[in-house]
């Protein structure tokens, strides 16, 4: 026996036979030579007792064992016998179906003895069985010492006690235990721990293994949110909480655990909520309603909106627009499920009707933030209700509602649609069933009927649930519907079926809701023999061995389609087979902007060809919507095996800002690069971070750039910038940009005045103002989603609405999001491919670093430079090639007031800058003539080299 351990690890079990062994393992392999273990068995009925009883007897020196006489439910009672039972200086927490990191006791240990704190913690990575991640990372990329919790609220998130280490004398000094009989003891021991801690450590070591095992039989508490008794323990957990840290005077941190709250745990609860039948969900709403009522207000103005909304709702009883709150906030990287109908109301969207009376409701419910008037209807999925189901011998009939937000899915587009039954394991296995789909005083309705045994052919064992979808199609948009129910239509329906591998994988399909919240199906026996081996089979996949098998089936078979539908594997087929193909003559792929448009250049020569007949086939790439792109080209989604074929065989590449990075482009297709505008940005190689780049970096430029073998520029100035930034080695094709042509010629009559339709500016005589930006980096460094407008758009329709309109244009990158309550005098015009267009259209220009003011200034109309944050911008983050202001065809305001200023008085703007302008134009546009794209096609498609 150690005389005086370093520390105690506390090792809880509860028939838990097949981890124990390991658990205990990764302890006994502790670097750090001073450690004791101390297993605790929480009456197990299973052989851990004898699987722990043979660890002590190996090892009598390190291990003890205690037993309690009956089991007590959680993890409380048997982690406080643990603590009685500890003699380390230090104690720490394991769980017996998780493990220790070798060195995790040696690192929280000497930093414990190094800084003299209560509590060291370290990093808990949560392992999967194909995947790892890391839990709160934020809190552990670097070593903190805290003298308080109110250094850094940001510890709450971390509640776990497993990756932690206590001194000693610590837990005895605050009395500190695990409370008994509740779950989520975790929550209140760490708050506890947090708050009378006298200095906190944080080190960014991996200390604690958690594994995750999706599926298993017996679930963790944490994943028992289907019993009512788990989230009243929840609740109570949190009231303790609340207690504690008001016995403390810490009202700071108690606001900061309900934020917490609402934006995380509750929010677990509510995107299930669907799942649940109607008795839970009263329960539910009764049990949460009694607490969210005793916080105060100023909590939900802190959270994040979504789930703020979810939770003022179920405060107020309104239970589906809480869950429609969570659905929506449930993205996790995909498109948001927008599951309620949002209304407009003076001017702005509010999340539902009700509960706006007070200012408090107005302020959580307002998201007219998210753009949900002004966004595609394809921008996100659509919820639906299946209204009734029914069987009718072998049929299955559905019917069901779609909400149709904001009136998007207007009554003259006539939608149709596919019902969708979709493998819930794997991903893009359907099968469809054609639907009726019409509009209604109250809304959109659809109806199915079809026979699944018929038409839905599951294999049967490895394909047991399946989800129900409906695609919708309305207008050029297609958007996926998530189908809900509210636990009675469809309740008792099965309906016969056959899977491929005979009746003895299941006979019937039985619809339920899924814990996602969608309505799903299952295989079910109903009938001998599938009633008697179905059930086997399902017990033999539960077994240890059974759970095994189909986790590597599942990695395999995930493994395998990850490896199939790869970038990689996809370039790998392009450089070593597809590029074999042979080449198809007369065939161009074109591209813009990574394929988010009809636009730029590529747009322009290619109109140029169809003018003049030429005998081309051209392939648009596109990568998002199909909206706005020609209906008579054959379009091919970029990344897809298409895609990579056309690429394969054409003949010509045209596009404005580079094909996928490791394409090896053959000798006989010919790439136009014609970019997509000048610089004034440092670019390329010339761009402070690529410089800062890695060589592997350094040679993917190169090796992209190396493809082009021609390179469109529009002045030397692009040749002194552009080419010599980027690398670029191809001969430059000294002809001007395409797309300027119309800029110089006046372009297409029609299409303006279609234009001017669309935006409702037909008979409008106001003066038209086109807000063009560049884009603007998030936290990350990354193009940011949200274009945040950097000035006040209700004082411009204060004081210009009656003579001017503007024009909004995010960069492509990016999207903004104006107020319904401006309509008419502030309009977005994001959705319009071509920026040409708008450019006609506009009388007056606002940018800011946009290479648009090069193609402006060709128009000779007043242009204003609005650069609030040239410091950071260029300075700092990009640098330039030259100084705006010495050179602007146009005033420059760095605030709003001089913005303001500025386009009061264009007259004056365009008067006293028009020799700035030529000049500009002379430096940045002497090849701009109106005969680009005239002169690209004669040179390599109607004459001249052709290739």
């Amino acid at each position: 026996m150690l005389p005086e351990p370093d520390v105690s690890v506390v090792v809880i079990v509860y028939n838990d036979a097949a981890r124990i062994a390991r658990a205990v393992r990764s302890v006994l392999d502790q670097s750090l030579p001073g450690v004791e273990i101390v297993i605790v068995d929480d009456a197990s009925t299973d052989a851990t007792p004898e699987v722990t009883a043979r660890l002590a007897a190996a090892h009598p020196e390190r291990i003890r064992t205690r037993t309690l006489e009956e089991n007590s439910g959680g993890c409380g009672r048997p982690r406080n016998v643990g603590i009685e039972t500890a003699r380390g200086r230090y104690v720490m927490f394991l769980d017996s179906d998780d493990t220790l990191d070798p060195h995790a006791c040696r690192n929280l240990v000497t930093t414990a003895d190094e800084t003299g704190a209560d509590l060291v913690s370290g990093r808990c990575v949560r392992v999967f069985p194909d995947r790892e991640q890391n839990w709160y990372p934020w809190l552990y990329r670097e070593r903190r010492v805290y003298e308080s919790v109110l250094d850094d609220p940001d510890l709450l998130y971390d509640t776990l006690s497993t990756n932690k280490c206590y001194r000693r004398d610590f837990l005895d000094r605050q009395g500190l235990w695990f409370v008994d009989r509740l779950h989520y003891e975790d929550l209140l021991f760490s708050a506890q721990a947090y708050v009378t801690a006298r200095r906190i450590v944080t080190i960014p070591h991996r200390v604690y293994n958690w594994y995750v095992v999706p599926r298993d039989d017996t679930l963790s508490i944490t994943n028992r949110r289907a019993e009512l008794r788990n989230f009243a323990d929840r609740l109570e957990i949190h009231r303790r909480i609340d207690a504690v840290f008001h016995a403390h005077e810490a009202d700071r941190l108690a606001r900061f655990k309900n934020v917490k709250f609402v934006n995380h745990d509750l929010l677990l609860y509510l995107r299930e909520l669907r799942s649940r039948d109607p008795e839970y969900r009263r329960a539910f709403l009764d049990l949460a309603r009694s607490y969210l009522t005793e916080l105060d207000p100023v909590v939900f103005a802190e959270c994040n909106p979504l789930p703020a909304i979810g939770a003022y709702l179920v405060r107020h009883g309104d239970i589906e627009g809480a869950v429609a709150a969570a659905d929506y906030a449930a993205k996790r990287g995909r498109k948001p499920v927008l599951s309620i109908e949002p209304v407009e109301r003076d001017g702005r969207i509010y999340w539902s009707g009700g509960r706006l009376q007070t200012a408090l409701g107005r302020r959580i419910l307002d998201v007219t933030d998210l753009g949900l008037h002004s966004a595609p209807l394809d921008a996100f999925d659509l919820g639906g209700q299946v209204t009734a189901m029914s069987r009718a011998g072998g049929e299955l009939r559905v019917t069901g509602t779609v909400v149709n937000p904001l009136g998007h899915i207007g009554a003259d587009l006539e939608p149709s649609g596919t019902l969708e039954i979709r493998d819930r394991r794997r991903k893009n296995r359907a099968f469809r069933v054609p639907v009726t789909v019409r509009h209604e005083a109250d809304g959109i309705r659809w109806e199915a009927a079809f026979a699944p045994a018929r038409r839905i052919r599951p294999l049967g064992l490895v394909d047991q649930t399946w989800g129900l979808w409906l695609r919708l199609k309305a207008g050029d948009d297609t958007v996926t519907v998530r189908l809900a129910s509210d636990g009675t239509a469809h309740d008792g329906v099965r309906v016969p079926v056959r899977p491929r591998l005979t009746r003895v994988a299941g006979d019937h399909l039985e619809a339920y809701v899924a814990e996602s919240g969608e309505l799903a199906l299952r295989i079910v026996g109903e009938r001998w023999p599938a009633r008697t081996t179905l059930p086997a089979l399902r017990h033999v996949a539960r077994t240890a061995l059974g759970r095994r098998w189909w986790q590597w089936f599942g990695r395999v078979e995930r493994a395998v389609i990850r490896r199939l539908t790869s970038r990689d594997t996809k370039i790998a087929v392009f450089n070593r087979l597809l590029v074999r193909l042979p080449v198809k003559k007369n065939t161009i792929v074109f591209e813009s902007h990574l394929g988010a448009q009809y636009s730029d250049n590529p747009k322009y020569i290619h109109r140029a060809l169809q003018e003049r007949g030429a005998p081309y086939q051209a392939i648009w790439s596109y990568s998002g919507s199909r909206r706005g792109f020609p209906a008579d080209t054959t379009l091919v989604k970029r990344g897809s095996w298409a895609y990579y074929r056309a690429l394969a065989r054409a003949q010509y590449w045209i596009d404005n800002q580079g094909f996928p990075a490791g394409l090896v482009k053959r000798p006989e297709t010919t790439y136009i690069q014609t970019w997509h505008g000048s610089a004034f940005k440092r670019m390329g190689f010339d761009e402070p971070t690529v410089k800062q780049g890695t060589r592997f970096e350094h040679d993917r430029l190169a090796a992209m750039i190396g493809r082009f073998d021609h390179f469109a520029v529009r002045s030397e100035h692009d040749v002194r910038t552009l080419v010599k930034g980027l690398g670029v080695t191809a001969k430059p094709l000294r002809a001007g940009y395409p797309r300027n042509d119309a800029l110089v010629t006046g372009g297409d009559p029609e299409e303006q005045a279609a234009l001017r339709r669309r935006l409702g500016l037909e008979d409008d005589e106001r003066t038209v103002v086109l807000y063009a930006p560049t884009f603007r980096t998030d936290e990350n460094g990354r193009p940011a989603a949200r274009f945040e407008i950097p000035f006040d758009l209700d004082r411009f329709a204060r004081e210009f609405g009656e003579s001017h309109v503007l024009l909004i244009r995010a960069h492509y990158l990016s999207r903004a999001v104006v107020p319904p309550g401006l309509r008419g005098t502030v309009i977005d015009v994001g959705a319009e491919h071509d920026v040409t267009t708008l450019m006609l259209l506009a009388d007056a220009l606002i940018t800011d670093y946009s290479s648009v003011m090069f193609d402006y200034a060709l128009l000779e109309r007043p242009m204003i430079f609005y650069t609030p944050d040239a410091e950071d911008y260029v300075s700092r983050q990009r640098g330039a090639y030259f100084d705006l202001a010495e050179h602007a065809p146009g005033p420059v305001a760095g605030d709003e007031d001089g913005l303001f200023t500025a386009l009061g008085d264009l007259d004056g703007a365009r008067r006293d800058h028009a020799d700035r302008r030529r000049r500009f134009v002379e430096r940045f546009g002497e090849y701009d003539t109106g005969t680009a794209a005239k002169a690209i096609v004669e040179r390599f498609f109607t004459g001249g080299d052709r290739g």
